[in-house]
Formats: structure tokens, C-alpha cells, sequence
């Protein structure tokens, strides 16, 4: 997939760990798990919006757009 998702850079970043993520955001540690992991199909803007609240960041340090000859 030519979206990349970074979740994992920023929870290093901030010094968060997936659990405070996921109790903070309000979405399970298993949809965290599946958005770090770059598994997702999806996301919520609304989930999005809470998780850049929380993480104090921009959508834009969380996805990443790479076209496919570079990945």
C-alpha cells in the first residue's frame, strides 16, 4: 500500500506506549495494534482527530504517502 502509517514513530516520539494510546483515544489495543502495524484498510476521522489530539501532532506526521516504485 502506498500509505504508510507512522503511529508507531510518534508513540516513540511522545514516550507513549499502546495501552495509554489506546485508554486515551477510547479504541481498543487491538485497532491501535492493527493501525501500527500498517494492517488498516481504514481509518475514522474522528479517530484520527482524537489520536492527533493526543499525540499532540498533525495528521501529516502520522501518514505518509509513498508512490509504489519507491516502496
Amino acid at each position: 500500500m502506498a500509505i504508510i502509517i507512522n503511529l508507531d514513530v510518534m508513540l516513540a516520539k511522545r514516550k507513549m506506549s499502546v495501552t495509554e494510546l489506546s485508554e486515551r483515544v477510547g479504541i481498543t489495543m487491538a485497532n491501535i495494534s492493527i493501525l501500527k502495524n500498517g494492517k488498516a484498510k481504514a481509518i475514522r476521522l474522528s479517530t484520527l482527530d482524537r489520536i492527533c489530539k493526543v499525540l499532540e501532532c498533525q495528521p501529516g506526521d502520522i501518514l505518509e504517502y509513498r508512490s509504489e516504485e519507491d516502496t
